[in-house]
């Protein structure tokens, strides 16, 4: 994990307050009433000590309308779907393993731990392993988010379990969570944004 703030942005400066736009302003400005605090509860850290965003975080200020826009859609998804918080967070742990993208293993550990999931359970996604501890609707949801992230499709007899046990919208919410934490991953990677220190 980075600990020297002038490393958190990965291959992007951490930009300031003062030098953003009228636009990323407002971002900016949403992302520290609304993510930081999400971020300081679940135990991981979202922006340096001198007030600048790290993560996915800074990298969305770059183009403030698309960032707006795709954090709409995640609080969107957050707020409206079927899952529970224990699933969505094996799925997105699922899905960081996968990429082996720093931030977000480094993040959603924090989370997935506040969302109840186990020690062993957050270290073993993170590692890409199959926890021994999880629900039936965990394990599938796992196998679900692992077949779409390594083999980009899902066979009948895995997605028959997956439609018994969330239904067809439960099998709906699994997939749009994958494809926002592929985009995540993607942003994370592309400009090898470390973890921070917690």
């Amino acid at each position: 994990m980075s600990t020297d703030p002038a490393t958190l942005g990965g291959r992007l400066p951490l930009l300031d307050r003062e030098s953003l736009d009228p636009a990323q302003k407002k971002l900016y400005d949403h992302m520290m009433d609304n993510v930081v605090p999400w971020a300081n509860s679940a135990g991981f850290v979202a922006r340096t000590d001198a007030g600048q965003l790290i993560g996915p975080f800074n990298p969305a200020l770059l183009n403030p309308a698309i960032g707006a826009a795709f954090l709409e859609l995640q609080s969107t998804e957050e707020t409206h779907t079927s899952l529970s918080q224990r699933s969505r967070q094996v799925v997105i742990l699922t899905v960081g393993a996968v990429w082996q993208a720093p931030y977000e293993l480094y993040a959603h550990s924090a989370v997935g731990r506040h969302a109840g999931l186990s020690d062993d359970a957050v270290r073993t996604l993170a590692a890409g392993g199959l926890p021994q501890d999880l629900t039936e609707q965990e394990v599938v949801a796992h196998r679900v988010a692992r077949a779409l992230s390594v083999e980009h499709r899902v066979d009948d007899a895995l997605y028959r379990q997956a439609e018994a046990l969330f239904g067809v919208e439960g099998v709906m919410d699994i997939v749009v969570l994958v494809g926002i934490y592929h985009t995540v991953c993607a942003i994370l990677n592309v400009f090898a944004i470390p973890a921070a220190a917690s």
